[in-house]
Order: C-alpha cells, then sequence, then structure tokens
C-alpha cells in the first residue's frame, strides 16, 4: 500500500527571495538603475505631452475667445504657462546629461559606473 503524504510532509527547499529580486549588491545596484532610469524617462514624456496639450488647449481657447478680453488673458497665461513648463522639462534633461557626461556616464543614474570612477 502506497502512503500519501500530506503538504506539510513534502520535502522543499524554499528560497526567499521572492520574485525576481537580486540576490547580490550589484544586481539590486542594477534593477535600481533601469527602474529609476525608465521611471523617469516615462514621465519625461508625460510632461512633455501634457505641456503640447496644454498649449494646443490653450492656442485653441485664445482663437476661440472671440475678442473677449478676460478669456483672452485667462488663456495667454495658460499658453505662458505651458510654454515654461515646457522649457522646464527640457533644460532638465539637458542639465541632466550634463551632469552625466560630466562624471563619464552615459547615464545618470549608472551608479555602479559612478562607484568605479570614484575608485569605491
Amino acid at each position: 500500500m502506497v502512503q500519501n503524504k500530506i503538504l506539510a510532509q513534502v520535502e522543499h527547499d524554499y528560497e526567499l527571495n521572492g520574485f525576481n529580486n537580486p540576490t547580490d549588491a550589484v544586481n539590486a545596484t542594477t534593477k535600481f538603475e533601469k527602474l529609476a532610469s525608465n521611471l523617469i524617462g516615462i514621465l519625461t514624456i508625460v510632461a512633455v505631452l501634457f505641456f503640447a496639450i496644454q498649449i494646443i488647449l490653450a492656442g485653441f481657447s485664445f482663437i476661440s475667445s472671440g475678442g473677449d478680453e478676460k478669456v483672452m488673458e485667462t488663456s495667454r497665461k495658460k499658453l505662458t504657462n505651458s510654454v515654461l513648463g515646457l522649457f522646464i522639462v527640457i533644460v532638465a534633461v539637458g542639465i541632466g546629461s550634463l551632469i552625466a557626461k560630466l562624471l563619464g556616464l552615459n547615464n545618470i543614474f549608472d551608479i555602479n559606473q559612478m562607484f568605479v570612477n570614484m575608485g569605491l
């Protein structure tokens, strides 16, 4: 007769690393770099699209104001703020790239390379 084992009696070696978790510091740093880089890239694209849409909507509002001074002033402020926001996003990306190049990095979040350059 075959004896059936219940679940508690079955022997398995489970590691508590979780799903797809890094097992050493280099892998953890690399995963963080990729996550941070992807997140900043996505947020930059979202910001550019947001400000571009705001510019279009402000322009449409300005054109369809029908000569109403209050609506034109509100549209002008929206347009100015949208252009300024887009300019800030573009300058921030440029400054981040400049800092990365000055540090000798291809990516500002290349933490491993930064530590190598510092001699650590």
